[in-house]
C-alpha cells in the first residue's frame, strides 16, 4: 500500500496521516542489518524475485544490502545493477573516473595528492553524512550504489540509517524541529576555494524535503567545520537532537562490514565509516555510483509481456 498516493503524512498539518504512517512505518521496519541483505547471484542480472526483495526493502527501509558471488574489478557493475532499480542519471562529480563511477580507495603519493585531500580516499573514519550535502537543488542526489570489490585488512566498518526514522524521532519528539529543518535554508554549505578561486559556492537548503513523488529525502552532515546551521534556537536544537540521535545505541541503526561482491543500494540514506587499516597485497576497493535518481520499480508502469521480453 502506498501510503503517500493521496496524503502527506510528512505534512505537519496532516497528523492523522503520519500518525498512520508511522504505524506502519514501525511495524515494517527492519529491526537487524541481517534483514537487509538480499542473496543475488549476479547483481549485473538480477533475477525479478532478486529484484523485488531489493525494491521491497528500499521500500521499506529506504536502502538493500545485496550479497553476491562477483568479486572481479568490474565497473560496469554499479551502471548495470542501478539500471534495473531505476537508476540512471549519475552524478559525474569531478573525482569519479571518466565512467562516473568513484573507485574509492586510499589514494597514494604519486599521483593521488589531489583526491587524499579528501577523507572518502584516506583510512580515516568519515562521520555521518549523506552523499553530496553540498550540491545545489538541481543535483541532489537522491539514490547510490556502493559495491565492495576488496575490503580492508582491519576497520572500515559502515553504519547505515533510514532517515525516516530520523524524522519519525524529530517528530514525535518535537513537530517544531522538523519545521526548522525543512526550512530552504536550514544548513548551509560555505563556499570551497582552490588555486583558481572559488571551486564551489556555497550552498544552503533544507535538511528534509520532498521529492517529486512525495518520498521523504534527507541532506545532512555532522561535520562541525564547513557548515553552517541557521542561527535560530529550533534549528540550533533539531540538529543537536540528530547528533544525540546518531551517536546513542538506536536499533535502527544498522553496523555493516561489507566484504567482497556484497553492496549497498539506497535512497541516499545517512552513512558512517569507520577508520581503517589496509592489507598492502590487496588494498580495500569499493565503486561508488551516485544518482539524481531515487530507487523505483519502472517496470511496474510497463506492460509485463514487455518486461518478459
Amino acid at each position: 500500500m502506498n501510503l503517500r498516493a493521496k496524503v502527506n503524512p510528512f505534512d505537519l498539518d496532516q497528523p492523522e496521516a503520519y500518525a498512520r504512517w508511522r504505524a506502519a512505518k514501525l511495524a515494517s521496519h527492519p529491526r537487524r542489518a541481517e534483514e537487509l541483505v538480499v542473496d543475488v547471484a549476479d547483481p549485473r542480472r538480477l533475477t525479478l524475485a532478486e529484484r523485488g526483495a531489493i525494491l521491497a526493502l528500499c521500500a521499506r527501509a529506504n536502502m538493500a544490502v545485496y550479497r553476491s558471488p562477483v568479486t572481479a574489478e568490474d565497473k560496469a557493475l554499479p551502471s548495470l545493477l542501478g539500471a534495473q532499480l531505476g537508476l540512471h542519471r549519475l552524478d559525474a562529480n569531478w573525482l569519479a573516473d571518466e565512467d562516473g563511477i568513484s573507485s574509492i580507495a586510499v589514494a597514494q603519493e604519486e599521483g593521488g595528492a589531489t583526491k587524499g585531500e579528501f577523507i572518502p580516499y584516506t583510512n580515516k573514519p568519515i562521520k555521518w553524512h549523506t552523499d553530496g550535502y553540498y550540491h545545489p537543488k538541481a543535483r541532489r542526489i537522491e539514490g547510490m550504489i556502493l559495491h565492495c570489490v576488496r575490503h580492508a585488512g582491519e576497520g572500515g566498518v559502515s553504519h547505515l540509517v533510514d532517515h525516516e526514522m530520523i524524522y519519525l524521532a524529530l517528530r514525535d519528539a518535537n513537530p517544531g524541529w522538523v519545521r526548522a529543518l525543512m526550512a530552504p535554508d536550514a544548513m548551509t554549505i560555505p563556499e570551497r576555494a582552490d588555486e583558481q578561486g572559488v571551486a564551489r559556492p556555497a550552498q544552503s537548503g533544507p535538511v528534509f524535503y520532498l521529492r517529486a513523488d512525495g518520498g521523504l529525502q534527507m541532506r545532512y552532515t555532522a561535520r562541525t567545520r564547513s557548515i553552517a546551521w541557521k542561527d535560530d534556537a529550533a534549528t540550533r536544537d533539531a540538529a543537536a537532537f540528530i547528533e544525540q540521535l546518531l551517536a546513542g545505541p538506536q536499533p535502527w541503526i544498522f553496523r555493516l562490514l561489507l566484504q567482497p561482491g556484497m553492496g549497498i543500494v539506497a535512497n541516499n540514506v545517512p552513512h558512517e565509516r569507520s577508520a581503517f587499516t589496509d592489507d598492502p597485497a590487496q588494498p580495500r576497493l569499493l565503486y561508488r555510483a551516485r544518482y539524481l535518481d531515487y530507487v523505483q520499480d519502472e517496470w511496474a508502469q510497463v506492460p509485463q509481456e514487455e518486461v518478459a521480453a
